[in-house]
């Protein structure tokens, strides 16, 4: 009678932790997530590296290979019934990711999903008012949108190789830009001007069929920041001033979370969205090298977030999802620059009655992947293969 008893709670091990291994690797979203999102069959990535264009850099006044190493981080916006993906391309002079001189690269599509390439970056250091800012690291990781009147504005980090600062640029065609220079420059005195800063995601809404920028409250609001999520307030969308607490000093809005996939990092990425439900931050949550992270993704990897914040208080969090929704799977976004892995999440446009979100691989690449709240795709399985 031991025996059976004894084979009976094996058997009864056994199949809890074939059970738990199961509801472990599943993944379902909330009512209020976007969600899930497929990769494009046959088309990843999009956008690679070019050996054969050729740029004049204004500042050293030479013929440099401007995206022949990586091309990666895209912001994204509609001009004209076509998509236009700004991406970040890093040049072969250098070593390591951000010591080479990015540049933002231009591209267009009809169907969001194959793309004809200006052969000239389009926001760059040049001999300008950012110049002290932006050279020689450039102009990193966009995030663009645009106002109901057709204003775009892209927020990205100007990056000089001393101090990472969010800049801001506007444009009526996504080609020639206006530089406003560092975000938080005028602030409080300048109280923030040489802080660190970086990922600035602008809350948009749908109206009318078109994603457009809103204020609430009356001013224009965005998320930014790497390692916490603050706030950010403007009149103008080039001049910022940051959400401060009781003490003057940056509140901290979401954080990272031990035992979680965003335990390193919460990093801000495409527009944020107004819902029926609450406001919707899509972020990026980088994982622990070690201890505190979560086991089921791998150490360091960059995985995809949403957060709800409230509809009223866009500084109030209400929750966020406990798993990605889109992590590191396929080759191209485990191989490159960055090889622990990364799904880094910049720019997502209504398109067709679908959402289409452009996102880095791997440090290296650009790859698209497709929303249709019609006939929703399941999330990302949880797990580390």
């Amino acid at each position: 009678m031991k025996n059976y008893l004894k084979a009976g709670g094996v058997l009864c091990l056994l199949l809890f932790t074939q059970y738990s291994f199961a509801q472990s690797t599943s993944n379902r979203l909330p009512s209020w997530a976007f969600g899930g999102f497929k990769r494009v069959e046959k088309v990843n990535p999009i956008i690679s590296p070019d050996t054969n264009s050729r740029f004049i850099d204004p500042v050293s006044r030479k013929s440099v290979l401007w995206e022949a190493n990586d091309t990666f981080n895209p912001g994204a916006a509609i001009k004209n019934g076509k998509v236009v993906v700004l991406y970040r391309a890093e040049d072969l002079y250098g070593t390591g990711i951000g010591f080479r001189t990015s540049r933002l690269g231009y591209a267009e599509s009809s169907d969001g999903v194959r793309f004809k390439r200006r052969p000239a970056p389009v926001l760059y250091p040049a001999n300008d008012m950012a110049k002290k800012y932006e050279w020689p690291g450039g102009c990193e990781d966009p995030r663009v949108a645009v106002t109901a009147g057709g204003t775009y504005v892209v927020f990205y980090t100007e990056w000089n190789r001393d101090v990472p600062r969010l800049g801001a640029a506007t444009s009526r065609d996504l080609i020639h830009w206006t530089k406003a220079g560092p975000m938080f420059r005028k602030a409080y005195g300048g109280k923030f001007f040489n802080i660190a800063s970086k990922s600035a995601s602008i809350l948009t809404k749908v109206v009318n069929g078109k994603q457009v920028i809103v204020k609430i409250n009356g001013k224009y609001w965005l998320y930014w920041g790497e390692h916490h999520v603050y706030g950010a307030t403007s009149t103008d969308l080039v001049n910022w001033a940051p959400v401060v607490d009781s003490r003057g000093k940056l509140k901290e809005l979401m954080s990272p979370r031990d035992g979680y996939f965003d335990s390193d990092l919460t990093e801000c990425g495409p527009p944020a969205l107004m819902t029926d439900k609450g406001i919707i931050l899509f972020y990026n949550g980088k994982n622990k090298p070690a201890a505190g992270r979560d086991p089921r993704f791998t150490a360091n990897s960059y995985c995809a977030g949403q957060a709800l914040f409230d509809r009223k208080d866009p500084s109030k969090s209400i929750t966020r999802l406990d798993v990605p929704f889109l992590r590191p799977m396929a080759s191209f976004e485990k191989s490159g620059q960055y090889i622990n892995g990364t799904v880094f999440i910049e720019g997502m446009v209504y398109f067709k009655q679908k959402w289409f979100l452009y996102y880095g691989c791997a440090d290296s690449r650009v790859a698209v992947a497709v929303y249709d709240p019609a006939h929703p795709a399941l999330p990302d399985p949880v797990g580390t293969k």
